[in-house]
C-alpha cells in the first residue's frame, strides 16, 4: 500500500492518509472544501463548496497517477437532503460525460460552515 500526500495540503487531523494507492486502485479520503494550495475553507455557496471537494479530489488522484476521468466511484456526503439538485449540477458540469457509480447521504452538521464532503475510488491510469 502506498500512501498518498499532497505537497501543500495540511497534515489530516485524524489518524488516516488522504489517498491510499493499492492493486491498482486509488482511495481517496473525504475531502472537505479547503484550498489546499491557500488552506482558505470555501464557506459560501454549496456550488463553491462542491466545486472545490472535487478539485481536492483530482489535485490528489493526479498525484497518485490518475484523474477524474478514471473514478469508479464517488460517495458525496452532504448536510442537507435538499442540497442534491445543486451539488448534482454543479458534479454534472466538472464531471462532464463520465459517470461513475456514486452515493450522496444527508448527514447533518459538519464541523464549522461545511456543507459537503466527497471521497473516491480510481483506477491508476496505464
Amino acid at each position: 500500500m502506498k500512501k498518498i500526500k499532497l505537497p501543500n495540503a495540511p497534515e489530516p487531523k485524524g489518524h488516516y492518509s488522504s489517498a491510499v494507492v493499492h492493486n491498482g486502485l486509488i482511495f481517496v479520503s473525504g475531502q472537505l472544501p479547503i484550498n489546499h494550495e491557500t488552506g482558505e475553507e470555501i464557506t459560501d455557496s454549496i456550488e463553491a463548496q462542491t466545486e472545490q471537494c472535487l478539485r481536492n479530489v483530482e489535485a490528489v488522484l493526479l498525484m497518485a497517477g490518475s484523474d477524474l476521468n478514471h473514478v469508479l466511484k464517488f460517495t458525496i456526503f452532504v448536510s442537507a437532503e435538499n442540497l442534491w439538485g445543486a451539488v448534482n449540477e454543479t458534479y454534472a458540469r466538472i464531471l462532464g460525460e463520465h459517470k461513475p457509480a456514486r452515493a450522496i447521504i444527508p448527514v447533518g452538521k459538519f464541523r464549522g460552515n461545511f456543507l459537503i464532503e466527497i471521497e473516491a475510488i480510481a483506477e491508476v491510469k496505464e
